[in-house]
């Protein structure tokens, strides 16, 4: 088959040209929530990406600037963004590598340069840890987010246990969970995009409005030796978790139609750069105005830190809420696709409505679950950061392109490679240390489902 006539099937690429597929097999790919449609618009991509990226991450900024203190807390925010803008242009190049062959998957893309079955084992487990774990971390963030606007709005109030916010929050995804794909949940994700700009705003906004705080101190957090080395280690987590959308980004370009023309990778760079310009306006005020104001006392959530003005903070929990409402369903989208892909495929079950509800919906209550039983919010960042969004963003990207392109050695690319790839096994190394020493100490002071 060739690519023309791939290009005339509804809106191209259901069809690889490298493999004969069965109509049952067609017939899964229409269903399954990555290739059902393929009609995105380039600004479906650049708030697509705002969703994945800029998440609960930013907020625990200036948490991490306060173990980095100045000089390297800017450094390596300034590095990650480079390193990270570098490695999603290198998987949005990757797409569509293979002439009339669309990598719809980052495991498919594995599977291109470490085999068949390497590919899977090295990307498949590493890209479900970070998507569950965000979500995990989003049903936290979520029900800490309502938890705050309701004690805000009403301080007189009896108080309500966290845990039930969160089961407030998951119910909100036992619904939307059904929304069958990327596109149509295109709405929410929007609605998010603008959520994040907005909190983000509020968030260094009032950091200004209440000033830098009397006896403020830029000196670390931790007065002993290993309490800074922890911190710091922690601290390189949150960053990476920060920038984590490079685990649902050729997920999302496969949403984009694409012809040997116009192929996707052009409307899909055009919304990354648009993304990438949001994340900078987003994360460098946060990070930098809320370490001035509050220095080493800030929260690990930088809105916990602002009481005052009462209807605005209130308002930017909102917003948080709603934001994490769409990011959640971002991550959760690739993993309802794996889920529906192994039971359709391999096991052989019918694609319906039942299979679909009780998958997804299974899916929401575990991770609500888990967010109940472990709502260490700062913690999960760091230790999650380090150990699986460092090798997804940092440099597994990195690997694939020098698999694949094999560019010469000590050119450009190779050294450039290189040096992201020796960055990223750092960070995967050092900051889960600094994140697992901060849950068992958030642990040790914590009453199960208080």
């Amino acid at each position: 088959m060739g690519i023309q006539d791939e290009s005339s099937t509804q809106d191209q690429g259901y069809e690889h040209i490298t493999t004969k597929k069965t109509a049952r097999e067609i017939e899964v790919d229409k269903w399954l929530p990555i290739t059902s449609s393929r009609k995105a618009k380039w600004w479906y991509s650049a708030f697509h990406n705002v969703t994945a990226m800029v998440g609960a991450g930013v907020l625990g900024l200036p948490y991490a600037m306060s173990n980095l203190r100045w000089g390297p807390g800017i450094t390596i925010l300034v590095i990650s963004w480079i390193i990270t803008l570098y490695t999603l242009w290198q998987m949005v190049e990757m797409h569509e590598m293979v002439p009339g062959k669309r990598f719809d998957r980052y495991h498919e893309l594995g599977q291109e340069a470490f085999g068949e079955k390497l590919g899977l084992w090295i990307v498949v487990p590493q890209q479900l840890v970070v998507e569950i774990s965000v979500d995990i971390v989003y049903m936290v963030t979520g029900g800490k987010s309502l938890k705050k606007f309701h004690d805000t709005v009403c301080p007189d109030c009896k108080q309500i246990k966290l845990t039930y916010f969160i089961a407030i929050f998951a119910s909100a995804h036992l619904v939307l969970s059904q929304l069958p794909n990327f596109n149509s949940i295109s709405g929410v994700s929007l609605a998010a995009a603008v959520m994040s700009l907005s909190y983000s705003t509020i968030a260094w906004g009032a950091s200004v409005d209440k000033g830098k705080q009397p006896e403020v101190s830029y000196d670390y957090r931790h007065h002993s030796t290993p309490g800074r080395v922890f911190g710091f280690f922690g601290a390189l987590g949150d960053v990476a978790f920060a920038y984590a959308g490079h685990n649902v980004v050729l997920e999302i370009q496969a949403t984009i139609p694409s012809t040997p023309e116009n192929p996707s990778k052009k409307p899909m760079w055009r919304g990354v750069v648009v993304a990438y310009i949001v994340v900078a306006l987003c994360y460098f005020p946060v990070a930098l105005i809320g370490y001035w104001a509050f220095g080493n006392n800030v929260e690990d959530n930088i809105l916990m830190s602002l009481e005052k003005p009462r209807w605005l903070i209130a308002m930017a929990n909102m917003f948080v809420v709603i934001h994490v409402v769409g990011s959640y369903q971002i991550y959760a989208m690739p993993v309802f696709d794996m889920m529906e892909t192994v039971l359709v495929k391999k096991l052989n079950f019918a694609p319906s409505f039942t299979l679909r509800l009780i998958t997804r919906s299974l899916y929401v209550l575990i991770t609500m679950f888990i967010g109940m039983t472990f709502p260490f919010f700062g913690g999960l960042l760091g230790f999650f950061g380090g150990l699986v969004f460092a090798p997804t963003t940092y440099f597994l990207p990195c690997v694939m392109w020098l698999a694949i392109y094999k560019p010469k050695r000590f050119s450009l690319s190779w050294i450039t490679n290189w040096i992201c790839i020796i960055l990223g096994v750092l960070l995967m190394v050092l900051a889960p240390i600094g994140g697992l020493r901060q849950i068992i100490l958030d642990a040790s002071k914590y009453k199960f489902y208080s």
